[in-house]
């Protein structure tokens, strides 16, 4: 009886020390910032749904992630410093809206380099949070 109880205890504990959604996305927008400054495109890629899109039509999953391999290939480097991150509940989905100042040491991405307003959408794929669309503009 008592191996049950304690069973039923720690399964009871367990699942209140889940992180709650908007959490799980605060701490995937950290991950999508750690694998760009590590250029790392497979980090990038567990972050984006497959069918991720970027600004309309300009960027899909496969060439941010080829972006990042080109530059990981080149040996540059990327830095980004996120602003303080907005999370707001749209029914099944969230929304998370935040600056983030990019700077470069290499030649691939110079012309980006700079401040941006960035707005993701994020849906729960497979049991984790996941970004499935983005969008940014210049001049945060």
């Amino acid at each position: 009886m008592r191996v049950l109880l304690c069973s039923l205890i720690l399964t009871m504990v367990a699942a209140c020390h889940r992180a709650p959604d908007e959490s799980r996305i605060r701490q995937g927008i950290e991950a999508a910032t750690r694998a760009a400054e590590q250029v790392d495109a497979g980090g990038l890629g567990d972050v984006l749904s497959d069918d991720f899109i970027g600004n309309g039509d300009a960027a899909d999953r496969r060439q941010l992630m080829g972006l990042l391999r080109a530059a990981a290939f080149r040996g540059e480097t990327l830095h980004a410093l996120v602003g303080p991150v907005t999370v707001e509940s749209r029914g099944d989905r969230y929304v998370a809206s935040f600056t983030v100042t990019l700077a470069s040491g290499g030649r691939l991405f110079p012309s980006q380099a700079g401040i941006y307003k960035v707005e993701t959408a994020w849906r729960k794929d497979g049991g984790e949070w996941r970004c499935y669309s983005a969008t940014w503009t210049s001049g945060g």
